[in-house]
């Protein structure tokens, strides 16, 4: 049996923070599945396909990594995938309260998946998707914090 783990998230957009993280775990699993979903709480900046498409470039370097659109509950997709790890990053303690009531939740609907918690890499640990379109969308430099395939596109977002 194969040890998988999926990170899921809106990945909108994937940050080096995101693909740090997932070099680190692809070397603690067989396999990683990142899973990209929509956040029902807030509309998305990326397409879908255009989320997928990019993290597939910016993880083509990494064999043992797979990348999946799911829309149903999380915890049926880890199902589906035969995996019983759901990784998520934790850059704050602001974080910790929010991704706690989730893991705790989803431990209740499926008591067989575990959820592991990751610390982001020190030059990491204060970047956020919704920080690079913030910065993106007044004029900033976000070439720091995005692979430069993820700038051009979400530059390419603002020209349209």
């Amino acid at each position: 049996m194969k040890n998988i783990a999926i990170y899921p998230g809106s990945f909108d957009p994937i940050t080096n923070g995101h693909i740090d993280l997932i070099h680190r775990a692809s070397k603690l699993f067989d396999k990683v599945i990142v899973g990209i979903t929509q956040n029902i709480k807030k509309p998305s900046f990326l397409s879908i396909e255009d989320r997928i498409n990019a993290a597939n470039i910016v993880l083509s370097d990494i064999e043992n990594t797979e990348v999946q659109q799911f829309d149903n509950l999380l915890v049926d997709f880890v199902y589906q995938q035969n995996a019983h790890v759901i990784l998520r990053g934790l850059r704050a303690v602001s974080d910790f309260e929010y991704e706690f009531q989730l893991s705790g939740m989803n431990k209740r609907l499926r008591p067989d998946i575990e959820t592991l918690f990751m610390t982001p890499s020190e030059q990491y640990a204060n970047i956020s998707s919704s920080l690079v379109r913030e910065i993106l969308v007044l004029g900033g430099d976000i070439s720091a914090f995005v692979p430069e395939s993820v700038e051009k596109l979400l530059k390419s977002y603002i020209k349209n």
